[in-house]
């Protein structure tokens, strides 16, 4: 049964998350206490990647610079994926860090762009890799799992580095005219050890808490994902394709879900056609500037959406105006529905907007996300599986 298999396929994740956090805790805190220094000093993060890792870089530009945990300050962050190697030459600074992100089998060049960033003295990450100032072996062989445990990874960095300035750790060399974001730094420090302890065992516990939300998806949702994946093949069928669009973080991930789509990274599954609305940045400013933010996704499905398509929306709150709007209109046209949907599914859920609803019932969106990553990654290989058949 499809079910059962999908059920596995998610608990699968658990087993890694439980072999790699642990190993991986204390290193991250101290990678964390690093990133404090290095923002305090006018640092930027400068991320990149490949095809679907590229969506990594989206993901931790917006998370830094745009965090969604309230009260948290804006931290500098590019996403320099389109012609990495030419923009690192170009602009990184010695006290800037550097983020690279690659396959389970590594990648060669962005591993010799990150040495040229270590050569000039910025903080690097390879993801996974075996040279930087934090490199990491792939946490699994297998491409989605490796990539939902290093956005797992990623996402702690950026929740817990403000810790270190909350705990007045690290003290403010020469933040420059950036000094004024940081008034609460300076005067006692708590010891170094103990904060970075505190840290490390807040990595571990958000990883738990995703191992939670996995065995809660597995028992809750596995039969509802089997559901959805047959009634998406059934529309692939018809010559239909997946459109795929969110907002923030959600945008990087109908950005990933639709790469994984069309260029698998698992060579034996068959491409399936989709494209995102979150990935057209022209498109997206032009309609938010001339008409407003709320139909950046409806203008576009009117022009793109046909009756065999799917649509599959992906949201934290379930509330966001702009994507209740393009799923009335997707409801109009006839077109599957399919919701990726945190807390209790919000208006998405009370007002039936979707054929089929895949909820990850928690409150916190770093949370929601990484379990979302897992569903739709799962719901990729039941796509394939189905195609198989």
């Amino acid at each position: 049964m499809l079910h059962r298999w999908i059920e596995e396929r998610l608990l699968e994740r658990n087993r890694v998350s439980q072999a790699f956090f642990p190993r991986e805790a204390m290193r991250l805190a101290e990678a964390c206490r690093q990133m404090a220094e290095r923002f305090l000093e006018g640092g930027r993060l400068l991320a990149f990647g490949r095809g679907p890792y590229a969506t990594d870089a989206q993901h931790v530009s917006v998370e830094f610079l745009h965090p969604v945990i309230v009260g948290k300050r804006a931290l500098p962050a590019l996403d320099l994926s389109l012609c990495f190697g030419s923009w690192l030459e170009t602009i990184a600074r010695p006290q800037d860090m550097v983020m690279g992100f690659g396959p389970p089998e590594g990648d060669d060049e962005v591993e010799a762009v990150l040495q040229k960033a270590h050569n000039k003295g910025a903080l690097t990450f390879a993801l996974p890799g075996q040279r930087a100032d934090y490199a990491t072996a792939a946490p699994s062989d297998d491409p989605f799992i490796h990539q939902e445990m290093i956005e797992i990874l990623y996402h702690t960095l950026w929740e817990t580095v403000h810790v270190f300035f909350e705990h007045r750790e690290v003290a403010p060399r020469d933040a420059g005219e950036a000094s004024f974001l940081y008034p609460f730094l300076g005067g006692h420090q708590r010891d170094l050890a103990a904060v970075t302890a505190e840290v490390a065992a807040s990595i571990l516990s958000k990883a738990r808490e995703d191992e939670r939300l996995r065995v809660e998806a597995a028992k809750m949702c596995a039969a509802t994902i089997a559901d959805c994946a047959a009634a998406m093949a059934e529309r692939l069928r018809r010559g239909g394709r997946i459109i795929a669009f969110g907002n923030g973080g959600s945008a990087t991930d109908a950005n990933d879900f639709v790469l994984d789509c069309v260029m698998p990274p698992q060579g034996a599954m068959r491409p399936i056609p989709a494209v995102s609305l979150a990935m057209e940045p022209a498109v997206l400013t032009a309609v938010a500037n001339d008409v407003g933010q709320e139909v950046i996704f409806l203008r576009q499905l009117i022009a793109h959406a046909r009756t065999e398509d799917i649509a599959l929306a992906i949201s934290t709150s379930g509330g966001s105006k702009n994507i209740i709007i393009a799923l009335e209109e997707a409801r109009r046209r006839g077109m599957l529905t399919v919701g990726l949907l945190g807390y209790d599914g919000g208006e998405i859920v009370r007002r039936r907007l979707v054929d089929f609803a895949l909820v990850v019932r928690c409150d916190y969106i770093p949370r929601i996300q990484e379990t979302q990553a897992s569903i739709y990654h799962t719901l990729r290989e039941a796509l394939d599986r189905l195609s198989a058949d």
